[in-house]
This record gives structure tokens, sequence and C-alpha cells, in this order.
């Protein structure tokens, strides 16, 4: 997308990332039912459902738009797909129902590239950032309101940002905000000049820690590894792909320390030069898999 054009993108990304070690990790197998807890576009089930004639998936996601835009991507596969709008903490993992499940937790460039999602700071949008947009926590609340030791914690814990205190400080300045731009205008001020124009914008960490903190993404994630080994069969497997250090640790001691599960891959699996060169997501993608055990004592 043209970096200067101010026309909105509706389509999400088909484009999985790890895509042959998706479907080798999950070892989909016929007459199989999966669950696709981050559906997206559609590219993961569209994956599944193509390696076997006789698979079945049920596609979640929280984002009505997601829903909405994996229905249309996958329409040929008539029954074969099941959608559910909810996220994939609150879902009800019914004991033994599925072999295999498969969490993406990227986040696809329909919300980077859609300025009024709010998740951006190279495009004019509202501060938003919900996943969910039926929650009512935005990003702008959690800026506009929230103290100076709150919003320094956030940006630490979450964005891993060195200069957290000195960038709240300068927002609660600065505010109220009412666009992306705007506050990432202040960030970029408020960080010393080798910062300002070093190989990430300094406004970066920031974001990503106002979504996460947004949409509970850790909190989210660390429910739904409790109770998703539930829903599998024995010898049944989950497969995660996280994409920044928070969440591929949480994803690492969750696998592990799990009493239904066994871990398969001792290291994560991440993408070669060639898939990197072709999806340039895939760079920072980390997959763990783990398989239900067939005993539990």
């Amino acid at each position: 997308m043209n970096p200067h054009s101010t026309e909105q993108t509706t389509t999400f990304s088909h484009i999985p990332v790890l895509p042959e070690a998706v479907i080798e990790g999950l070892a989909v197998r016929s007459r199989g039912h999966y669950l696709d807890v981050t559906v997206g576009g559609g590219g993961h089930t569209r994956l599944i459902l193509e390696s076997m004639p006789d698979v079945r998936v049920t596609a979640l996601d929280q984002d009505g738009d997601a829903l909405a835009a994996a229905k249309q991507e996958l329409a040929e596969f008539g029954d074969r797909v099941t959608f559910v709008h909810s996220n994939f903490a609150s879902y009800i993992y019914s004991p033994g129902a599925f072999d295999g499940i498969l969490a993406d937790l990227g986040v696809s460039s329909y919300h980077l590239d859609t300025p009024d999602r709010g998740f951006s700071f190279r495009q004019t949008g509202d501060l938003d950032m919900r996943m969910d947009r039926t929650q009512s926590l935005t990003a702008a609340e959690l800026i506009n309101y929230g103290d100076e030791g709150e919003l320094a914690n956030i940006f630490f814990q979450y964005g891993e940002e060195r200069l957290s205190r000195r960038i709240a400080r300068r927002i609660v300045e600065k505010r109220p905000f009412q666009t992306t731009t705007e506050l990432a205008e202040a960030i970029a001020t408020a960080v010393p000049g080798k910062y300002r124009h070093g190989r990430i914008h300094p406004a970066t960490r920031v974001f990503q820690a106002l979504r996460i903190a947004v949409n509970d993404e850790l909190g989210v994630l660390t429910s739904f590894l409790a109770k998703a080994p539930l829903g599998l069969v024995p010898g049944g497997r989950i497969a995660v792909i996280s994409f920044h250090s928070l969440e591929d640790r949480i994803v690492k001691h969750s696998l592990r320390n799990s009493p239904l599960l066994q871990v398969v891959t001792k290291k994560p699996i991440i993408a070669q030069e060639e898939e990197i060169a072709n999806n340039s997501r895939a760079r920072s993608a980390k997959l763990r898999v783990a398989q239900r055990l067939t005993s539990v004592e």
C-alpha cells in the first residue's frame, strides 16, 4: 500500500506465515476437526482445508471485520468450516473436541493499514486499537486519562521501552490526543535525537504496548493456553505462532508446564530467508507445538 495514500483498505492479508510448518506441526489427518482461534483473513484455515478433502475447521475471531472477510474468502468450502465470533480466551473448549488447535498471534496487515482502527502511527486515525470493537476501553482513553506512572509501566512492561518515563511525562504534558499521528509526534519529541532517527520509529514500542494493554493480550493468551489443551483429543496438537518476546515467553512456559501436554518443538520454528523475502511479516514469527498426552498421571 502507498504509505502516502489516504484510501482505506478493507481487505485482510491471506498470506499465512510458516505455512508448511503449521500443517506439519498440527499433523493434519483425514476426517480431523481443527480449531483456528485467530482466523483473520482465513489463510491458515484454507491451508488446513486444502490439505485433506474431509477435514473440518471451526474458525474463531474476536474481530467482526476479520470474520466477515474469512467467510467470503472461505465460502467455497461450504459447511466444512464453521465461523464463531469470539475471543479465544472466552471460547468454551469442549473436552476432546479437536484434533488440533492453531493460534496466530500476529496483527494483520488490515489492522495496520486501516487508519480508523488506530493501530499504526504511519497514517492519521483515531486512537482506537480495539480488536473487538464492542469493548469500551480504547487507546485514547488510556492515553488521555491514565496517570503518568501507569502509562510508564505499560510502555516499559509491554513495549520494553527503556525511555518509558520520559515518554509518559511528555504525553501527560501534551494531552489530550485525538489521533495516532499526534501521539507519535509527541513521543518523537520526548526522546533524544539518536533515538528519533534510529532504525525503528520511536513510537513503535509505545504503540505495541498500548495495543497489548487495550486488548489485554498477555492475559488473554495466558487464559487461552490454560484452557485450550482440554479441547484436544489424546494425541491432538496445539500450534501457536508468536511475534514478540513477551508472547513467546508465555507460550514457551505454558506449553512446557501444562500437565496435559508434551512439547514437540524443543526450539521454536522460524521462517527461512525465502519466506521472509516474500512475506516480511514472517521475519519475527516463532512457532511452538505441543501434543496432548494420551494419558495424564
